[in-house]
């Protein structure tokens, strides 16, 4: 089977797999609450107002799975969502939003570092990163935690339709760079637009084969 083949095969079962169920099953705010470790969980988290939200719609066909605000720091739980009975998608908190105190920060290190080091079916984070802006100084503190856990992560850059010509190639190039610092990272990196509908098909793909 030649390399074409096998990536187009990997695209169209991604495809399978998100365009069946993927329903909600509980949102968390503390670790006795989380579900049973019986199935693969993918996890995805970034800056408030990376485009998270959108970007999970837009690989599940959905308009609503997880709901778009214009409001920074929406999300202030750990979501999970069953991919057909495959795997759990779980939608972390954002964060590097400034009107979040040091104490709100603390609490979310603390859950979040929590749930990375101690949950072992969890099986890759994706964490994304606005192409328009690149990595910032809180992107830098999740790779640290992740680093810290020991849990392989990905990095997703979103709204690649906004970045301005030219500005894309060099915002990879220097989150590839970046990476080489962190272990747990995986080398290169996604791009997505969840408006143009841009790296959803290769990032459904990889979500699948990461569960496997």
């Amino acid at each position: 089977m030649t390399a074409d083949v096998a990536d187009d095969t990997n695209i169209e079962e991604g495809r399978k797999l998100f365009s069946g169920p993927c329903d909600f099953v509980l949102g968390i705010t503390d670790l006795a609450q989380l579900p049973p470790a019986d199935l693969p969980e993918i996890a995805f988290v970034g800056r408030s107002n990376v485009g998270k939200s959108s970007l999970m719609n837009a690989l599940t066909g959905r308009k609503a799975l997880a709901r778009v605000s214009h409001t920074p720091g929406r999300t202030q739980q750990l979501n999970f969502f069953d991919l057909g009975g495959v795997c759990h998608l779980v939608d972390m908190p954002g964060y590097g939003y400034a009107k979040v105190s040091k104490q709100q920060r603390k609490a979310w290190d603390a859950l979040i570092f929590d749930y990375l080091k101690g949950r072992p079916n969890l099986r890759t984070v994706f964490v994304l990163i606005d192409s328009r802006h690149g990595v910032k100084d809180s992107d830098g503190h999740v790779f640290d935690l992740l680093d810290a856990a020991a849990v392989n992560y990905r990095i997703v850059l979103t709204k690649a339709d906004k970045a301005r010509p030219g500005a894309l190639a060099e915002t990879i190039a220097e989150t590839e760079t970046a990476l080489k610092k962190h272990p747990a990272a995986f080398p290169s990196v996604m791009t997505t637009s969840a408006h143009e509908d841009e790296g959803i098909a290769e990032l459904r793909s990889t979500v699948r084969l990461c569960a496997l």
